[in-house]
C-alpha cells in the first residue's frame, strides 16, 4: 500500500488548537520568553537496557549517535522506573504519577486521556505537540497536534498506523518510518512556535525483527554472556524461580527463535511466511537466507542442556541487538536534522526507554522484577544552552521526574499534583540539598504474561528491599554495594537487622508519600 503524506492543508488544520493556545498565553507566562523557550525531542525505545547502551559501559553493543547525546549533554547513571512494563511506564512519563493515581497499574488497563499530561499543558502554553510511534495506551493520544501511532505494539515490518484517527499502511522498516514521519512534521511545523515532538520506537521490544540489511550482523560473532545467565536462585523467594521467562524454558520456539520444531527447513520457510505474514517476497527471501542455513544447522547440531541455552542466549541477543542498529542509524538521522536546520542549539534531545530489560541477566529475557537489571533505565539529555557536554550524574532520579522537568525548562508552573521533581538543576549540577536518597517501586501485573509476582520496594543507593505479595508473602534485602548483581538474599541475616529496620520504615513512609496505601 502506498506510504502515507499528511497535506500542508492537513497540518495546518492540526495545529488550530496550538494557534489558539499561543494566541492566549505567548507573553503572560513566567520564566522565558515564548520565543526563547527550548523545543523538545523526547527520544524513547522500548525494553532498550542501558547495558546495551556503549556510553553506558555496555561489553555487548556499540552506540555511536545515542552516545553523541551523552557526551554532548548529560548521562544519568541513576535513573529507575516506578513500575517496569510498557504502559503503565509510559503513563507515569507523560503525568508525572505514580501508577495507582493516574490509573494505569498494568498493561490491561485503558489509560484516562482526559487527565492532565505535560504534552497537554505544554500545548496550552503555545507548544506545537507531535506523537509518533509506539503509543501503547489503548485511547487516542489527547495533547497532541498531530499523532501517528501504532495500535497496540505494532510491527516491525509494513506496519499499519493510526493517523489522527484514521487507519493507514506504511511500506517498510518501523524504526525508519517512524523517523521519516517525525521529520515530515519538523519539516513543516510553524517554525515561530516551540515544538514538542514525543518521538517513540517499538524496537527492540519482543519478538526482535532486525531490519533486512542488519540480519547477518553478529554472524561471525560471539556475544559474551552475562555472569549471571545460569544463576540458581539459591537465596532468593519462590518470586524468581516461578518465573516464566527463563532462556531455558520459555523463550517460543518460532516466534522468539525464528525456529520451526521439525527440523524441516521447508516447514521453516512455511512457518515464516506464517508467523510474520507482513514480510513481502523481497522481505521474506531476505529472512529465509538469513534463517534457512543457521536453522538447519541448530537441529543438525542436536544441542541440550548448557550449551542449548547458550546458543538460545546467542540467537537472541543478537536479534536484540540488530534492531538496535537500526535505532542508532535514526537516532543519528534526528540530530543531523538538528544540526542542518539549525536547531541544536535550542532544542532539549531526550534518550530513553520504557524500562530496562534482562539481557540474559538471571537467566531470563524480560523485565517487570524490581532487580537492577529491569529497574534501571536510559536517561541522556542534551541542551547546549544549560548542559554541559560530558556531564554525568549519580542521583537517584526517575520517569516520575519527566514530565515535571519539560515543564520547568519550559518556563511553565509544574501542577502541584504531580509527585516528582523537575531535574533541572541536576543537569546544571547543582542537586539540592533536599534532593531524594530512596525510590519507590511497585509492580502489578499478576497473574499475567512470564508470571512475575506482584512486589513493592524501596531502593537507595545502597540497598534494595522488596516485598512480594498477595499469593506470597516474601521479603527480599540486597546489599548493592557488595552484591551488585543480586546473587545473595540477606533478608533474615542478623548482621542486617538495623539496615533492615531503616529500610521498613523508609519503605512506608514513601507509601504514605505517594499514596499507594494498598499495598499489602
Amino acid at each position: 500500500m502506498k506510504k502515507s503524506r499528511y497535506s500542508r492543508r492537513d497540518f495546518i488544520r492540526t495545529i488550530g488548537m496550538a494557534s489558539a493556545g499561543l494566541a492566549l498565553s505567548g507573553s503572560s507566562l513566567a520564566g522565558k520568553p515564548f520565543q526563547r523557550r527550548p523545543n523538545i525531542l523526547f527520544i524513547m525505545t522500548d525494553d532498550h537496557a542501558s547495558h546495551a547502551i556503549s556510553c553506558y559501559g555496555s561489553k555487548i553493543n556499540k552506540t555511536p549517535n545515542i552516545d553523541r547525546i551523552a557526551s554532548e549533554g548529560i548521562r544519568f547513571d541513576n535513573c529507575f522506573c516506578s513500575n517496569a512494563i510498557c504502559a503503565p511506564s509510559r503513563a507515569v512519563i507523560l503525568t508525572g504519577k505514580y501508577s495507582h493515581v493516574n490509573g494505569v497499574m498494568d498493561n490491561r488497563n485503558t489509560f484516562d486521556n482526559t487527565q492532565q499530561t505535560y504534552p497537554r499543558i505544554l500545548q496550552q502554553r503555545g507548544y506545537q505537540t507531535a506523537v509518533i510511534g509506539k503509543w501503547h495506551l489503548k485511547t487516542d493520544p489527547v495533547g497532541f497536534d498531530y499523532w501517528n501511532v501504532y495500535p497496540g505494539q505494532g510491527d516491525y515490518y509494513n506496519p499499519d498506523m493510526i493517523e489522527m484517527g484514521e487507519k493507514k499502511n506504511y511500506t517498510g522498516y518501523a524504526t525508519d518510518i517512524v523517523t521519516d514521519l517525525s521529520l515530515d512534521w519538523l519539516n513543516q511545523r510553524k517554525k515561530e512556535q516551540p515544538f514538542c515532538l514525543i518521538y517513540q520506537h517499538k524496537a527492540p521490544h519482543r519478538n526482535w525483527m532486525p531490519d533486512t540489511k542488519y540480519l547477518h550482523m553478529y554472524d561471525d560473532v560471539q556475544i559474551p554472556e552475562p555472569v549471571t545467565l545460569f544463576d540458581d536462585y539459591a537465596t532468593r523467594s519462590d518470586a524468581a524461580r516461578q518465573t516464566e521467562m527463563t532462556i531455558e524454558n520459555h523463550m517460543h520456539t518460532s516466534y522468539d527463535l525464528k525456529l520451526d520444531d521439525a527440523g524441516d527447513v521447508q516447514q521453516y520457510i512455511d512457518m515464516m511466511r506464517t508467523t510474520m505474514g507482513r514480510l513481502n517476497e523481497e522481505q521474506r527471501r531476505a529472512w529465509d537466507a538469513a534463517y534457512g542455513p543457521k536453522n538447519k544447522a541448530f537441529w543438525e547440531a542436536n544441542l541440550s542442556g548448557k550449551e542449548l541455552v547458550q546458543w538460545k542466549y546467542q540467537r537472541y541477543i543478537k536479534d536484540y541487538l540488530r534492531c538496535i542498529a537500526s535505532v542508532d542509524d535514526n537516532v543519528g538521522r534526528m540530530l543531523a536534522y538538528l544540526d542542518e536546520n539549525g536547531l541544536t542549539d535550542n532544542t532539549i534531545v531526550v534518550y530513553t526507554s520504557d524500562q530496562g530489560f534482562f539481557l540474559g541477566d538471571h537467566g531470563w529475557y524480560d523485565k517487570r522484577f524490581m532487580y537492577e537489571e529491569s529497574l534501571r533505565m536510559p536517561f541522556l539529555v542534551r541542551y547546549p544552552k544549560e548542559i554541559r557536554p560530558g556531564t554525568t550524574n549519580d542521583d537517584l532520579v526517575m520517569n516520575l521526574d519527566f514530565a515535571e522537568t519539560f515543564l520547568d525548562f519550559a518556563g511553565v508552573e509544574v501542577p502541584a499534583d504531580m509527585q516528582g521533581r523537575s531535574l533541572q538543576r541536576l543537569m546544571r549540577g547543582k542537586t539540592p540539598r533536599d534532593w531524594r536518597d530512596s525510590i519507590y517501586y511497585h509492580y502489578y501485573e499478576y497473574p499475567a504474561w512470564h508470571m512475575i509476582k506482584k512486589h513493592y520496594g524501596v531502593r537507595t543507593r545502597r540497598y534494595k528491599l522488596i516485598h512480594f505479595y498477595e499469593d506470597i508473602d516474601a521479603w527480599e534485602l540486597y546489599d548493592l554495594e557488595k552484591d551488585p548483581h543480586e546473587l545473595n538474599n540477606v533478608y533474615g541475616n542478623p548482621d542486617y537487622a538495623s539496615e533492615l529496620n531503616s529500610l521498613r520504615k523508609e519503605l512506608e513512609r514513601l507509601r504514605m508519600k505517594y499514596g499507594d496505601t494498598e499495598a499489602l
